[in-house]
C-alpha cells in the first residue's frame, strides 16, 4: 500500500523496516518498564529480549524463505531484503523461544518471571509489525466482496487479487494484538503466580490467529488440512496446548505463592 516512506538522498526507508524498526524500541522500552516494576535485573532482560528478537526475526525471515523457496531460488539476494517484507510470525517464537529457555537456564536467571516481562514487549513489537505489513502488502487477507477493504499491488500479493478489496486481516491483528498487550499488563499487575503473563499470551494469541487465519487469503501460507486448518492454524493449538501444560505446571509447583513474595517496590539491578 506504502512499501516506500521515504527517501534520505538516494537512500530508500521501506515503510515495513520502518515499523518494525519502531516495534523494536517500543518493545525494549516496555521491558525496561516491565523489568524494573518486577525487581529483575533490567539489563539483563533487555539483552534478552535483543537476542530473542534477532534470533525470532531470522527464524521468522527463514520460514518465509522456505514458504517461497522457488522465488528465492530464482534471486538468492532477495533473501536479505527483509525492508521489502516478508516474514512468517510463528517461526520467530519457534526459533525464539527455545533460545530464550537456553539463555536464562545459562545465565542462571528465573524464566517465569523473565518471561512475563517480556512477553508484553513482544506482543507490542509484533503489533507494529503487523501495520508494517499493510504497507509492503503481505499477510492480505479474502476478497470482501464488496468494495469495502484494502486494495494491493504488491508483488506480494497473488496478481489475481491486484485492485481487489481484500479484508484488512493485518489491520485485525495489530487491534487484537494492542488489546492483547493492554490485558497483559492488567494481569501483570494483578497476577497471582509468576509465568502468568507469559501463559496468558500462549492461551490468548493462538484463538487470535486461528480466527484471523479464517480471513486470510495467502495460500502460500500451507494447510495442514487442505481448506480446512491452516499451517498457522495447527500451530496455534499446538501452542494453546502448551499454554494450557504451563498452567496446569505452574500451578501445580507452587507457582501462585512466588508472585505474592516480589518485593513491594521494585529496585533496578
Amino acid at each position: 500500500m506504502f512499501p516506500l516512506l521515504f527517501k534520505i538522498g538516494p537512500v530508500p526507508i521501506h515503510t515495513y523496516g520502518f515499523m518494525i524498526a519502531v516495534g523494536f524500541l517500543v518493545c525494549l522500552a516496555v521491558i525496561r518498564r516491565l523489568g524494573t516494576r518486577a525487581g529483575v535485573n533490567v539489563e539483563k532482560a533487555l539483552d534478552a529480549a535483543f537476542l530473542m528478537l534477532l534470533v525470532g526475526f531470522a527464524g521468522a525471515r527463514l520460514l518465509f524463505v522456505i514458504t517461497r523457496f522457488e522465488y528465492f531460488m530464482t534471486d538468492p539476494l532477495a533473501v536479505f531484503k527483509v525492508w521489502e517484507g516478508g516474514l512468517v510470525f510463528f517461526g520467530g517464537p519457534l526459533a525464539g523461544i527455545p533460545f530464550g529457555w537456553w539463555y536464562f537456564r545459562r545465565n542462571k536467571l528465573p524464566i517465569w518471571t523473565f518471561l512475563d516481562v517480556l512477553a508484553p514487549g513482544l506482543v507490542i513489537a509484533h503489533a507494529f509489525g503487523r501495520l508494517g505489513c499493510i504497507a509492503a502488502g503481505c499477510c492480505y487477507g479474502k476478497p470482501t466482496g464488496s468494495s469495502w477493504g484494502f486494495k494491493f499491488y504488491s508483488e506480494l500479493v497473488d496478481k489475481n487479487l491486484h485492485g481487489v478489496p481484500l479484508h484488512p486481516v493485518q489491520l485485525y491483528e495489530a487491534i487484537a494484538l494492542i488489546l492483547l498487550f493492554l490485558g497483559m499488563l492488567w494481569v501483570s499487575k494483578r497476577k497471582v503466580f509468576e509465568g502468568q503473563v507469559a501463559v496468558t499470551y500462549l492461551l490468548a494469541y493462538p484463538v487470535i490467529r486461528t480466527l484471523i487465519e479464517l480471513f486470510r487469503g495467502d495460500l502460500i501460507r500451507g494447510f495442514v488440512v487442505d481448506n480446512l486448518i491452516s499451517t498457522s492454524q495447527f500451530i496455534s493449538i499446538l501452542i494453546f496446548l502448551a499454554g494450557v501444560i504451563a498452567l496446569v505446571f505452574r500451578l501445580r509447583d507452587g507457582g501462585a505463592t512466588t508472585a505474592a513474595v516480589r518485593p513491594a517496590k521494585a529496585v533496578r539491578k
